[in-house]
Formats: structure tokens, sequence, C-alpha cells
């Protein structure tokens, strides 16, 4: 479905990500990751057109993306909840998760994925009304999720969606996109939670000050000495 090849990105023509290739084949959910810093965002932003790309090539179900407008990536079918959720509080839940899905023409397809979401995230159901700033931490990562979801993506990207909330919520966003995963979504997501993220991946991607350092399925890469080492403190 996805396939980045030899990518070099930069910030004012200095690059932080280094010939990084990899790939995402439909109905997979694979991590990305690395300490804080390592490039992780970057690489999310350049797939999704928030950058563009000193060198290499971004291919999604078989075409270029990398030289077109973020907007015009999103009506082809990629989501993307950035880090630090970035929700509009002044607005209600509903509000929130109908921007969400801007791209989509038809009012019935709406409403039908409006329920859909509603029935995996029953909180934001029960709570539609309120301005999105009254949710707790969590509880905005899930709208971020949701709104993501809007636009009936055919890849929804994650980007470190454990930041800043307890272990407990942490657990709670994980099995939820897991529930996404199992129901046949396409799941690319970055995160420094190693352990978390690679226990949940079918395939797995250390990035490391801008390179891919080893890969694998999230059960060798947890089992792996490197992984171990640098990451779980064993």
């Amino acid at each position: 479905m996805l396939k980045v090849k030899n990518l070099k990105v930069g910030y004012d023509n200095v690059p932080v990500i280094f010939d990084v290739s990899f790939e995402v084949k439909e109905g997979e959910l694979v991590s990305i990751v690395g300490s804080n810093g390592a490039g992780k965002t970057t690489i999310l932003k350049t797939i999704s057109g928030l950058l563009k790309p000193m060198a290499g090539e971004i291919e999604f179900l078989g075409e270029r993306i990398d030289n077109i407008p973020a907007h015009t990536i999103v009506e082809k079918g990629i989501a993307h909840v950035p880090e630090g959720r970035h929700v509009f509080g002044k607005m209600s839940i509903r509000d929130n998760l109908l921007l969400g899905a801007f791209t989509v023409n038809s009012e019935e397809q709406i409403e039908k994925t409006l329920n859909e979401v509603y029935e995996i995230f029953p909180r934001l159901k029960e709570r539609e009304n309120q301005k999105a700033e009254t949710l707790s931490g969590g509880e905005q990562q899930m709208l971020a999720i949701a709104r993501g979801l809007m636009s009936r993506p055919k890849l929804l990207m994650v980007d470190e969606m454990s930041l800043g909330l307890m272990p407990i919520l942490v657990d709670r966003v994980m099995d939820i996109l897991k529930e996404i995963s199992r129901r046949g979504m396409t799941v690319l997501m970055v995160e420094q939670k190693v352990q978390e993220a690679l226990e949940m991946a079918d395939r797995g991607y250390i990035l490391q000050t801008g390179r891919i350092v080893a890969s694998g399925t999230g059960e060798e890469l947890l089992n792996s000495e490197m992984v171990k080492k640098a990451y779980m403190g064993m």
C-alpha cells in the first residue's frame, strides 16, 4: 500500500532523515519506534505532504505522492492523526468529527461513518455536544483518532498517541487502535513507547537519529538484543 524509498528530509536544508526506506502492506499495523528526536514525526509529516523531501520517493497504491499537496493526499486516502492531538477546543465533539469528513461528499456516507465511529468510541457519542476542551487528555486523543477515521481513509497514520497520557490511558488508546486494525484498517503508527508499540505491531522499524537500524516482525524486534539493551533496559 505504502512504499517509502531512500527518503531524505530536512529543515532549512539541514537533513534529519537519511536514506530511509520502508513499506506498509494492506491490512497491516506497522510501528516505527525510536527515542524522542529520532525523526519519527518528520517521516509522517512528509508522507502526508506537510514537508517536501530533499530526495527519495513515496508511493501510495502505486502512485507517487511526494510532490502533491497535503489536501490531495487526504483525498487519496491517507489520514494523519498528529502528535499532540490538536482538537478544536471551542467546537463540539460532533463538529470536530464532521470536520474530519470534509473530503466526503455524501451526507449519507458521513452519517454512516459517524455511527461507525461512535460504535468504536461510545464515550464520544455520550458527549457529542460538549466542547472538545472539556475532555480529558485520553478522551481528546480518542477524538483525534476518531476525526481521522471520518475521512474513511485507506491508511491511518498515528503520531505519538501516548504523549502526555497516564499509563492506564495509554493502554486504553492502544486497545482502541488494535480494535481499529482488527476491523481491517491499515495503520502506520510512530511511538517512543517501544515495547507497547512492538507488542501490537505486525511489523516494525527501529529509527535512530534519522536512520532505520533494524526491522522485522514486532516479536522479532522485541526479542532482539539491540532493542532489549537500547530501549527496554535489559
